[in-house]
């Protein structure tokens, strides 16, 4: 199987063209070895890092933004997402704060102060 990816680690973004034979992923079109890498994490097991927004409960129509802190699985975005419509959070809250302890491996942080 043959998949196309284009590089997201540096601002060159490279065309990359991933070839996958069961287990095996060999990767043409990057230009340094942390392409190689990503197009094979990407092929194998990819992740991302959700970012939202989770309801402040003590102030009137005010949110806050929240990520998770370490990546998660591409494919549990979704569970991630249902989580966090479920919860709201008290303020003050600071940029640091745990939202969210234990989901999929990593926790929920707030990424803004709300006072």
């Amino acid at each position: 199987m043959e998949r196309k990816i284009t590089c997201i680690i540096c601002p060159r973004g490279c065309p990359m063209t991933a070839v996958i034979e069961g287990d095996s992923v060999r990767v043409s079109g990057h230009s340094c070895p942390k392409g190689e890498e990503y197009a094979i994490h990407e092929c194998k097991n990819p992740v991302r890092t959700v970012t939202a927004t989770v309801r402040v409960d003590n102030r009137r129509d005010t949110m806050v933004s929240v990520k998770t802190e370490n990546p998660v699985p591409k494919g549990s975005m979704q569970e991630v997402m249902a989580a966090l419509r479920k919860i709201t959070v008290q303020a003050p809250i600071h940029i640091g704060d745990v939202v969210l302890k234990d989901i999929f491996g990593t926790k929920i942080v707030a990424t803004k102060e709300i006072l």
